[in-house]
């Protein structure tokens, strides 16, 4: 194909999005979706996207054989038991299990009327297939043909986003997240800094042109560590980020009082993930991700046993309370939570209905296990 053929292919699919959009999201007008001022903008269009119900949804990562393998007989029933209890947000991304995941929820969604459910995915990693490839290495649960390559430019995300429509055999995409542009991320080619340079000017104005087509209708980044997040708040015009491993009950102290206040005064919302950090906090023997997860710090082991301690007094289970916990602060826009059984997703659906007494929250803080100013489920 030639390089005015994907242009032109680009242009199309840039304006079958904006048609799509304005036919299928009642109440957003093309003068909606534009920009408006930096802050009211930013925060009228992401409250707008997370309307009820995609103020809950189902995270990709266990579907993409993250921690386990999962059978695709099995991966269908998670996201069937989520969809029948009422779970109307799927995050995805082509990182999870190097496609595994967006084929999953897409052989799934593709079959549901587009209209009502929200999708998002990410961007910054691009799949290339190859007989030579070295999948295992990074997802040895699962068997995806692809290696990865790393590229957060304006071409590169307008790639990414056809690469993952294809995928997931969809005609739009609702939220993008420019994905793990960060310090933990080891397998960058360049230092974060340098890569997130890169995508200051390509990018991030790209999807800001594509939500302004209309072929998206926000984006942010999702990243593990905070920095990147208050720069591309400063220094990009986003919409809502998603906050990977850092607002949780074993840590949130950070986000609560350094990022939330800058997100405030540029108008950004939170897609809140990892609230169980990985599963940790209801048991699982690893601490958030990656390969080194197993090896879990003292001191989380010890807040984790405090905090079991202080929900057997009240009769509280504190994987609910955990999930509650991280859905609380008004910037928390929807909280995704991962699951890879029908239990899982079946539990995790009713976790966020369940009644947990205002005397736990009084106790936690009492005992400094979280944080003062932190906002508790339930409370004016």
């Amino acid at each position: 194909m030639t390089q005015s053929s994907n242009s032109n292919r680009r242009e199309i699919l840039g304006l079958a999005g904006a048609t799509a959009a304005a036919l299928a999201v009642p109440g957003l007008s093309a003068q909606a979706a534009a920009p408006a001022s930096r802050a009211n903008g930013s925060a009228l269009r992401a409250r707008e996207i997370f309307k009820p119900p995609f103020r809950f949804g189902l995270g990709g990562v266990p579907l993409g054989n993250e921690f386990a393998v999962v059978t695709d007989e099995d991966a269908q029933d998670t996201l069937d038991a989520a969809w029948k209890a009422g779970t109307r947000y799927f995050d995805t991304s082509p990182w999870y299990g190097l496609g595994l995941a967006e084929r999953r929820f897409g052989q799934f969604l593709h079959g549901q009327d587009r209209d009502s459910f929200l999708i998002s995915t990410k961007v910054g990693k691009l799949l290339k297939a190859s007989p030579k490839n070295d999948a295992a290495s990074l997802f040895p649960y699962g068997t995806s043909p692809n290696n990865v390559v790393f590229d957060y430019t304006a071409d590169g995300v307008r790639r990414s986003i056809e690469d993952s429509l294809q995928r997931m055999g969809l005609d739009r995409i609702d939220v993008v997240f420019v994905h793990d542009i960060s310090a933990d991320n080891a397998l960058l080619p360049t230092p974060w800094p340098e890569q997130f340079a890169i995508a200051l000017k390509g990018a991030f104005p790209a999807l800001s042109k594509m939500r302004e087509e209309g072929l998206i209708r926000g984006w942010g980044i999702g990243v593990n560590t905070p920095e990147p997040i208050l720069r591309v708040m400063r220094e990009s015009d986003p919409d809502v980020c998603l906050l990977a491993s850092q607002y949780s009950l074993i840590d949130h102290a950070n986000a609560l009082n350094n990022v939330f206040p800058v997100a405030r005064e540029k108008g950004v919302g939170f897609v809140v993930g990892s609230s169980l950090n990985a599963g940790f906090i209801s048991g699982s023997p690893r601490y958030n991700y990656g390969k080194t997860s197993w090896n879990i710090a003292p001191a989380h082991l010890a807040k984790r046993e405090r905090l079991r301690a202080v929900a057997g007094q009240f009769g509280v289970d504190l994987r609910t309370a955990a999930l509650q916990f991280s859905a609380a602060p008004d910037l928390a826009l929807s909280l995704i939570v991962g699951a890879h059984t029908e239990a899982q997703a079946l539990a995790n659906a009713t976790s966020m209905k369940a009644t947990v007494p205002p005397e736990f929250w009084a106790e936690l803080k009492k005992q400094g296990l979280i944080e003062q100013n932190a906002p508790v489920p339930g409370a004016a």
